[in-house]
């Protein structure tokens, strides 16, 4: 049996919370310092409150300190990763590998973590060989590059034993994970210090080597949004441990909305195959809303490079989310503060307070709320940039968004209770005995000094009744009740009796399944894997641990070896996406190309772009200022 895990993210402590009662595994969320999302960190008090309500249920927490490291802050980092052990946190995410468990030896550090560490996407896992020195680092499970195909991920599944964590639904950075320094490069803010100002998802024109300009004003490094819901089975087999959901500085109702869809899926993943997989957590979470990833911030999807194959992945029109198609404008006011929509589908309704946007003339995304929505007709403050039959996309529907406010499913452990009619000499009591579904076991007596029950049948469907419902999250399921020599127990007695057998459970911790725990392999200084190579800016060494373990490793020149990216002619983004073959003009695949000499333009810089045919990769250097 192999337990499938789905993995929510939470900027907050209460949208964690969200997503275990939606339905989630594991929730990966920052502490107060070093995670990649600068603008998603939380207390140490938080993150204990989250990991007490997650081990109710055996879900795991897992605490995201996936930045480098500064020499001067390796000391705090490591105690940091301390209080998040102590706050209950089941493992850390780590990007800098003075932080791996090889580099807590190197630093002296050896004991002071027990908990497993993840090495971060940020660590740039493509390869089985490099996936294999990270488990010999010690990394007791690597969350892989979001680019790879099937074919690679069973590469690194028969290179490694480690538990595999993938991507599968969420926002795509069209870079390399770890390896993009453009943001640095033009804003002096680093995306692997948490910082990135998005230069993906800015505008730009495409310009050839006469000024000429090919593509004007396109989000052309802006790549569409990950789902991968159809293809978990895939993944299972691939041998995907872990199912992750990007969105760290998402939204509540978005986290509600995603993880339960995946939660559903998973679950007919697991009945379609019940002898193989299980989920990693326990409680089923049922009713409540139904989840619509439409409704949800997206940019439209795409499954990227999973079967080893290219297509269109950029957003080509919009870097921000449309939302979904609601129809074109009719009838438009003179003033444009109302109008008729012919929807695209039947069926379509539309409220209040629904949020809608188009794309105008100049490529630009302009949003507006309805004030008043009677059937198709719309009113609203004046939209200037709206004109008869151009397409309208609803991206907030005030209706759902109220659903996954107040319609919450019910995440319930499920416990079996037996009865048993005992003989004390002084009459007969029940022996109520019960166990959770991870194990947990308890018994109570009642019914002593009550009088046999006239009506044994009657009595017998009581107690299977009222000993089959719930009580907190526990959801409670009586076996056999045999009619003979029953007690007489009210209703409200047989009640309280559940609810002891609650707290009696409620009191004991739940047995979550094992995770898969490694040590750094004493022998991997004398192997040296990466003996004779020259340590770069791209390996983001930044502090003297990680510099000392990339030379035992056999590393050279690691000195100063991070974000030398503002050097002349750097590669800042290295990318299995390629504008060449986005617009039709790949010479391999197409026949027909643009001019070698291409450049983004924005904001006066020009971004050179190289074109490696050899690996079917594009990157992008340092800017050259237009004169």
């Amino acid at each position: 049996m192999r337990y499938l895990e789905l993995l929510a993210p939470a900027r907050t402590a209460d949208i964690g919370i969200a997503a275990i009662d939606c339905g989630a595994d594991a929730v990966y969320i920052a502490g107060p310092e070093f995670g990649a999302r600068q603008a998603a960190g939380n207390s140490i008090e938080d993150i204990e409150r989250l990991c007490s309500y997650a081990h109710r249920f055996g879900a795991r927490i897992f605490a995201a300190l996936n930045t480098i490291i500064y020499g001067h802050e390796m000391e705090h980092a490591r105690r940091l990763m301390k209080q998040l052990q102590e706050a209950g946190a089941d493992a850390i995410i780590i990007q800098d590998l003075g932080l791996s468990p090889a580099g807590l030896a190197l630093g002296g550090a050896a004991d002071a973590i027990g908990i497993p560490l993840h090495a971060s996407t940020q660590c740039a896992i493509r390869t089985p060989e490099k996936a294999a020195m990270l488990e010999k680092l010690g990394f007791s499970r690597l969350i892989l590059e979001r680019e790879l195909s099937l074919a690679r991920i069973r590469e690194i599944r028969r290179a490694t034993s480690c538990e595999l964590e993938f991507f599968v639904h969420g926002a795509l950075c069209v870079c390399y994970s770890g390896q993009c320094y453009i943001s640095e490069n033009i804003a002096g803010r680093s995306a692997n210090r948490g910082a990135c100002v998005q230069a993906c998802r800015s505008l730009y024109d495409l310009v050839d080597g006469t000024g000429k300009r090919l593509v004007k004003g396109k989000p052309l490094l802006s790549l569409k949004d990950y789902n991968l819901k159809s293809r978990l089975e895939d993944l299972a087999e691939a041998g995907i441990t872990s199912f992750k959901i990007e969105g760290r500085l998402k939204n509540i109702s978005y986290v509600k909305n995603i993880v339960r869809d995946y939660s559903l899926a998973l679950d007919s993943l697991v009945g379609k195959y019940p002898d193989k997989y299980g989920r990693a957590s326990y409680g089923k979470a049922s009713g409540g809303f139904t989840p619509d990833p439409g409704k949800t911030f997206n940019r439209g999807y795409t499954e990227l490079y999973i079967d080893g194959k290219r297509g269109q992945w950029a957003c080509r029109d919009a870097a921000k989310s449309m939302g979904e198609p609601a129809g074109k404008v009719c009838g438009l006011s003179r003033d444009k503060t109302s109008f008729r929509i012919r929807p695209d589908r039947e069926g379509l309704v539309f409220n209040n307070g629904d949020g809608f946007c188009l794309v105008n003339a100049r490529n630009e995304v302009t949003g507006f709320r309805a004030d008043i929505c009677d059937g198709l007709s719309v009113k609203c403050k004046p939209v200037p940039e709206l004109e008869n039959g151009i397409q309208l996309y609803r991206n907030i529907d005030t209706a759902f968004e109220k659903t996954l406010e107040t319609d919450m499913p019910a995440r319930q452990i499920a416990v079996d209770i037996s009865v048993a009619v005992r003989d004390t000499g002084h009459g007969y009591v029940l022996d109520l005995s019960a166990e959770s579904e991870d194990g947990r076991k308890c018994c109570i007596t009642t019914g002593e000094g009550s009088e046999p029950a006239r009506d044994q049948e009657g009595m017998a469907r009581t107690l299977a009744v009222q000993l089959s419902k719930t009580s907190g999250h526990y959801r409670f399921n009586a076996g056999p009740v045999t009619a003979g020599r029953l007690p007489f127990l009210p209703v409200s007695a047989v009640n309280a009796a559940r609810r002891e057998i609650a707290g009696k459970i409620d009191g004991l911790p739940c047995n979550p399944r094992p995770l898969h725990k490694a040590a750094a392999d004493p022998g991997l200084a004398a192997a040296r894997p990466l003996s004779g190579r020259h340590a770069t800016y791209k390996d983001n060494i930044s502090n003297p641990v990680s510099e000392k373990l990339a030379r035992l490793l056999g590393c050279t020149g690691t000195d100063a070896a991070y974000e030398l990216a503002q050097t002349p002619d750097a590669e800042l983004m290295r990318t299995r996406y390629c504008i060449r073959y986005e617009f039709g003009r790949c010479p391999r695949y197409h026949g027909q190309t643009w001019p070698r000499e291409l450049y983004l333009e924005n904001n006066g810089r020009l971004f050179p772009l190289d074109f490696d045919c050899s690996n079917c990769e594009m990157t992008v250097r340092t800017p050259l200022s237009r004169k």
